[in-house]
């Protein structure tokens, strides 16, 4: 039986976005492991979000393996 490894998450937040705060809300909630970039504390970080959304300033950007999910969504 092989096990299936666990995909590594990383959020991209900023402070101000009650998006952001409901999304780490429901992944600590759900016992989600996952890693916080605040873009407002690592501004080098940025330029990574950009990309990511294809050039708009928007958090949450929620990155599991090579899903990206962009904006707030939901869980389920």
């Amino acid at each position: 039986m092989t096990q299936e490894k666990t995909a590594t998450i990383v959020m991209y937040t900023h402070p101000d976005c009650n998006y952001s705060d409901t999304q780490r809300d429901e992944f600590v909630k759900d016992g989600v492991e996952f890693t916080e970039i605040d873009v407002t504390l690592h501004p080098e970080a940025i330029d990574d979000l950009v990309k990511l959304t294809g050039g708009e300033r928007i958090t949450p950007v929620v990155v599991e393996g090579n899903k990206v999910t962009v904006g707030y969504h939901g869980v389920g």
